[in-house]
Formats: structure tokens, sequence, C-alpha cells
């Protein structure tokens, strides 16, 4: 059957192209094919036609799609694309290079309405990918990737490295961009500079010349180099936000249309050059940025957010190895508590992952010998030895930092300086653009326009987008050098914004130092071994310490461990029944002697003794107690107050030290007192107290080179560096105060140029002069700024 081609051209309702034939029509709508038609009618029936209520024709065009995915139901490439997957629950993140809109982004983010089988699925807009997480046993992947097909978003997909592709691609178009507008910017100024220098009579007739080649050059800044901000503007817009974008935008849009009012109408020379230089140095100041966050980046994978080093085996033969060297085919240890760093096979021991930074769900899963457990989930029983089958994926690991189940409840709470300032300062100057034109308007309307523009041109807050992205990106490599790893640039500011310090004792403000360990029993050398291979498989500070007492054991087979928060270890191990810890957990109700930490053994119910700890506790702990006044210091520690009168010369109101904190009180302590108005950041060791840190405005994990990822908390502190933790405070305050500063400059020279803009008298050659001047003026400073702060501080 053969269409008709219509009268008069209409355009395809789902995506915008011109309809050949009327053949496809469906509630009085026209399609281009029978696949848009499709598209809508699914839509229809989920009840997504909202979808077109975001922009006009959103949809990519259905009609030269036509492919297969048998290939996905072969489970070899399936194990290939997946970043995750066990018995139920697969999560795989997809390239869309048809993402380009807010309904894109609207419908994508809708996919499980489509599907039950799909739990969820988040679009990341900038770099076009969409993470899914579904249920296999209710839809396989090749059925998502059908789902996406119908929809109108076909992935593509590759079993190469898509991500870092795409990453690359995006880094070469921002250079790309770069070199457009400089080469305009350097071209543009050179035939300005006979309009400021001044042309005799004879050349005059190469001003309108030279004007319409200025004019060509504008385009491509605005239309390919500039496009980002009129996107980003219109995107936050359409979602009722005033972003540092919508000012730019709005910028480079008056410069554009003022230089070509002017040079079409001859009646001036425009502002090509202040239009292409405010764009080049935006650029430049992004690609500069993006370098140091890429940088910081690549440390951080190796050196903070994940294990510092996993224990391998050689021969039996316990060896740390850091994870930059981790290689397919090392066997790894991986101990109660630990992340798990890369892919593996397991080998030996009873695993029972919890998978919450993956899934969001808390339930252990159950592991068998040789199944494949994958990175990312947390091993919550005893130690277990694994075989690396794949290189560690940094990338994966980072989006384990970055989960929606680690992220906080409150979607205000670390809202920086620069997106305050950047919506005031929006609306501000919107006003004094319009007043200028109203107060001129009657009387003079070409002045009215020109003051208007003005204003808009000399007020376009470049200084201001980049003060904050290069003081923070500073700050953040000065933190970082300092084995202070920040989760991102909003933390600077909330560490700066804290008033009070809540600190765990076991392993943060103690070391994990055995020297200090008495044991007070007689053992024999079975029970020894015993006692090393329960503690062998735990990561607190005191098993460690037990271990580091007796040196290296033959380890024997455990079974049945758990390990029970501020209580300690129950375990079956050759055969035999043992509870290291408490003498509550040995013996119920137990008033412990309060001359020091204690640790009980017991043996098939035979009570051995105990091991006694006096804690050295870390060095810097002087200068933290001094942060009081300034600073409310708090102790919350799961265990006894046996070290109460010795803490009393760090903490000197008793009353501030609280002992016998479960995790939950320790959460609920934290809460009580950010309910009076505090800003609270929480120090904790990461193993109990990721509930306190996450409740907490700032948590910050402390480590001391251990497999000890804690993807709850905002920072990571090295233990080396916790002596520098008072210098780390005054620090983001004096960042703060830069970002400040920054701006009070930017603003001087608004101000400046706003007193010749608001009289219609704005000359190019000050507009060229104060731009530029500005942005140089607030790079050198913050730049310059942070580095001499931090060298003040003793941090470089």
């Amino acid at each position: 059957m053969t269409g008709t081609k219509p009268a008069v051209k209409i355009n395809c309702y789902h995506c915008g192209d011109i309809c050949e034939t009327n053949l496809y029509l469906a509630d009085n709508k026209q399609f281009c094919c029978q696949g848009c038609q499709n598209v809508y009618q699914i839509l229809s029936v989920s009840g997504l036609c909202s979808y077109y209520q975001y922009n006009d024709h959103p949809g990519a065009t259905r009609g030269k799609l036509d492919k297969r995915f048998e290939y996905l139901e072969e489970p070899s490439i399936v194990d290939e694309l997946l970043d995750f997957h066990d018995d139920r629950i697969s999560i795989i993140t997809l390239y869309i290079p048809h993402i380009h809109c807010s309904s894109c982004l609207w419908l994508l983010e809708q996919l499980n309405r489509f599907d039950p089988g799909v739990h969820y699925a988040r679009v990341d807009f900038l770099k076009k990918q969409l993470v899914v997480r579904f249920d296999h046993q209710k839809i396989s992947l090749r059925g998502v990737v059908e789902l996406l097909f119908n929809i109108g978003y076909e992935p593509l997909i590759s079993l190469q490295d898509i991500i870092k592709k795409q990453q690359k691609a995006e880094k070469g178009n921002l250079v790309q961009r770069i070199a457009v507008a400089g080469f305009c910017f350097g071209n543009v100024m050179l035939l300005s500079f006979p309009e400021y220098l001044g042309l005799s009579v004879f050349e005059q007739t190469f001003r309108h010349f030279f004007g319409y080649i200025n004019l060509a050059f504008t385009l491509p800044v605005v239309f390919f180099s500039g496009r980002e901000y009129f996107t980003s503007a219109w995107n936050n817009l359409r979602k009722k936000v005033l972003n540092i974008d919508f000012p730019l935008a709005l910028g480079i849009a008056v410069l554009f249309i003022r230089t070509a009012a002017e040079v079409l109408t001859q009646t001036g020379a425009g502002f090509a050059d202040t239009l292409c230089g405010l764009v080049f140095f935006l650029l430049v100041g992004k690609f500069v940025q993006q370098k140091t966050y890429h940088h910081i980046s690549f440390e951080r994978d190796y050196r903070s957010f994940f294990p510092v080093a996993v224990q391998t085996l050689e021969n039996g033969v316990e060896k740390p190895l850091p994870l930059s060297e981790l290689r397919p085919g090392h066997r790894i240890l991986i101990r109660h508590n630990e992340i798990i760093p890369a892919d593996a096979i397991l080998l030996k021991g009873q695993a029972l992952i919890d998978f919450s930074f993956v899934t969001g769900e808390s339930v252990p899963v159950g592991k068998t010998l040789g199944e494949i457990i994958y990175a990312g989930g947390r091993q919550t029983s005893e130690s277990v030895e694994l075989e690396v089958i794949k290189p560690v994926s940094q990338s994966y690991l980072t989006q384990l930092w970055n989960n929606e189940a680690f992220t906080r409840k409150q979607d205000n709470r670390m809202r920086t300086f620069n997106e305050t300032v950047s919506k005031y300062f929006t609306v501000v100057l919107v006003v004094i653009a319009l007043s200028a034109l109203l107060a001129w308007v009657f009387t003079d309307l070409r002045r009215g326009i020109d003051a208007f523009t003005a204003v808009l041109i000399v007020a376009c807050p470049c200084a201001l987008a980049l003060s904050t992205p290069f003081t923070m990106s500073a700050a953040l490599s000065i933190f970082d050098r300092n084995l202070f790893y920040l989760k991102n640039t909003a933390v600077v500011e909330e560490l700066a914004k804290i008033d009070t310090i809540v600190l765990d004792k076991t392993g943060t403000i103690t070391t994990g130092n055995g020297r200090n360990a008495e044991l007070q029993s007689q053992l024999s050398e079975e029970q020894v071994r015993l006692i090393y291979s329960a503690c062998a498989n735990s990561m607190h500070p005191l098993s460690r310490m037990i271990c580091r007492y007796f040196g290296e054991q033959e380890r024997l087979p455990v079974n049945d461990y758990t390990e029970a928060p501020g209580q300690g270890i129950t375990a079956r191990v050759n055969g035999r029944e043992l509870r290291i810890g408490s003498g509550k957990l040995l013996f119920g109700n137990y008033h412990e002697a309060a001359d020091m930490t204690r640790v009980q053994l017991m043996i098939d119910g035979q009570y051995l003794g105990y091991f006694g700890f006096k804690h050295e506790y870390r060095q810097g702990m002087d200068q933290v107690s001094a942060l009081e006044p300034a600073y409310q210091l708090f102790l919350l520690s799961g265990d006894q107050d046996q070290e109460r009168s010795e803490l009393l010369r760090f903490f000197r109101d008793s009353n501030r030290m609280l002992f016998g904190q479960s995790p939950q009180q320790k959460l609920n302590f934290i809460a009580s007192v950010q309910q009076l108005g505090k800003k609270v950041m929480m120090l904790g060791d990461g193993l109990n107290d990721s509930g306190a840190l996450r409740q907490s405005d700032l948590g910050v994990a402390v480590t001391d080179n251990v497999n000890n990822f804690s993807p709850g908390s905002d920072a990571i502190l090295d233990g080396r560096s916790f002596d520098k933790l008072p210098t780390f405070l005054r620090f983001s305050k004096d960042t703060v105060v830069i970002i400040h500063l920054s701006f009070l400059i930017s603003l001087t020279y608004n101000i400046i140029g706003l007193t010749y803009a608001v009289t219609g008298k704005l000359s190019p050659l000050i507009a060229a002069v104060l731009m530029p001047l500005s942005t140089a003026t607030i790079i050198s400073f913050t730049t310059l700024a942070t580095h001499f702060t931090a060298k003040r501080r003793k941090l470089l």
C-alpha cells in the first residue's frame, strides 16, 4: 500500500522530520514512519505523553533503525557488558547518543514504567550515559536494549571502553572549541586595532569591510564554541533555576546582537573582540578546571578513596600490594568488613557479601566457591581468599563513591557560595539593565538600548564564574597533597562552616600500634593459633594489634564467624568455639575494670584471661584539643570508659565524653546536636561509624593505609596527617575568604563598568579592556592567594 504525499509539509509529531506520506496517523497526529508512530503509541499506552510537553519533537527518528540484538543473549558478551550482576539484580551503563534535551532525560528516567523488571534508570546528561538497574529474571539485557530501541533511544554498544572513549571525545571537543574561539579572537583583535587607533580619511573605506569580517568571525564563536552556555541556561530556566550560565549566555547573546546590529546598519564597530575574548577566556577556564579535576581524580583512584593496598598471598605468605599494581591472577585476602577492590573468583572461605554500595540493598549475599564476586562488595563474614580476574576499575569504584545510596536527604546540604551568589547576581543584573533602559527610553530610545546592552556586557560575570572553580581546584590539590581527600569542592566550603567536632576513639584518635598490648594469660601454642586465626579475619584496630602481638602464625580454618560492633568476635576455629571481646559478650552482665581497655578471651566456654591495652594516642591530639573553645569537641566511643581519666587531658569537659555507644546511638547523638543549629563534623574509622558519618554535616573517615573504603563519608583522612586537622580547618576558612575577596574584586570591576554603562556611552575599547582585565586579575589572584595561604599554613 502506497501513501500519498501531503499537500502541505507537516513535521512528524515525534521526531520533527518532514512527513513524506500521510499514511501514519494516530490520535490526529502525523508521523513520518511506522517507527515514530509505534513509539508514540507505546508512550500513550504507558501514560507518558507528557514527554512531548518538555520540548517540541523531542524524539529520534525510528525510520532508519533496523537492527537486531540476538548477540545480547550470549552469556560471555553479557558478562563483559554488565557492571554488576548476581542471581537477581543486574546493573549496566549504556551510552545513548540520542540524548539531547530535557525530554530525553525525563523519559529515560521513567523506564521502570514501561517494564516492572526495570528497577530504576539514571541519566548523566553531559556524558549521555544511562545507568539501568534491572531484574534479569523478569527482563533480560536484550529486553532492556530493545525497550530503549523501541522508544527511539538505541544505545551504542561496544565491548571496548565506551565510557573512556566518550570522555576523550568530550575533552577533544572542548579543545576544538577553544581553538576556534582563540583563532577568531586573535583575528578579530588584529582587525579591531585600526578602529581603536583611528583611521585616516583614505582608510575609512576599510572600516565597514573589517566590520563584516569581524561579524563573520563571531558566528563560529557563538554557535559552536559558546553553544553549551545557551543550552545550560535554557535547561535550567525550564527547571525554574537561575545559575551562573544564564547571565553568561545573556551577555554573549547581547554582545552578538549588538555587534550584528551595528555592523549591518553601519552605525558602529560592535563588540566582536569583547565577545570572542569572553568565550575564549571562559573555555580556557573550563579546560584548566577540567584538567585539574581529571588529575586529582586520577590520583584519588589510587591513593585515597579506595583501598590504598590489598593483602596478596604468595606461597601462603601475606604481602601488601598497592592497588595500582593489582593484576588479574593475583591471589588476595579480604577480611571482615573489607571492600573487594576488583572482580574476583572465590577460592577459599565463607563469603557473605554486602552489595549495598552497588545495589542499595543491605542484605548480605552468600557466594559459593568458584563464583565471581564483583568489585564494590563488602565481606561481612570471615576472611576469604580470591583470585583477581579483571583489573581494578577505578571509574566503577568512583561511581560507588558518588552512589545515590550515600547522598544526604537534604538536597541543599552543601550549597556553595557561588551557587547562592549567582542567583542573586543574575536578578540584580537584569533589574539594573531594565532600569537603565527605562531611564532613557522616553527621552532617547537609542541611548536606552545602548545602556541596556552595555550593562549586560560589562556586568557579564566572567570573573565570578571563574573565581570559585580556580580557587577550589587549587585548594583540592593542596588537600590531596597533604593526604586529606575530599569528595568534591563543595566539601571545602562545608569544612569552613564546621563549629562542632565529634570523634570516635579506637582507630580514630588512637593508633593501631601493638606495642602497648599486654597479655594477661598463659596460652598454649594451639590456643595462640586459634585466637590469631579468629582475629586475622577482623579489621578492628584491637584485632590487628593482637595479630601483631603474636606475629605471623599458621592460620586455621574458620567457620560461623560473626563480629558484633562494640562487643567482639564469635567464631568456630578448627572445630573449637571462640569468644573474643568485651566482658558483656563473654559473660552477659559484666563490669569492666576501669584501668585499661580489655579484650577477654574464651575457648570452648573456658575463660583464659585477657589482653590489656593502654592506647597510644595519635600525634596531633594536643593540637586538636586546642581547638576549643572555637570548636566544641565531643568523644563518642563504643568502648567502655576505662580511659576516661586519661582522656580528660584532651576533652576538658567529662560530660562531652560518651562511652558504650552503639552505632545507632552515635547517629542519634549527632542528630540531636544538629537540632541545636550546630554544624557537625564526625571523624570515625569507617567501620562502625558509617551511620554517624552520613548523618553529620561532614563525615571524615580516618584510615591507616588499610583496605578501608567508606563511601558514606565526605572525605578520607590519612592517619599520618591527623595532626594537620586544625590546619585544614583554618585553610578551608582561608579558601572561602579568597573566594569572597575575588567576588569583591569582580564586583569592583562591575561597578566601575556600570558607571559607564548606565550612561549609554560605553565604548568598545572600554569593554574590550575591562572584561579580559577582570578575568586575568581574578585568575591570578585566586591562584596566587591560594598557594600563598597554603605556604603560610605550611601545607606546601
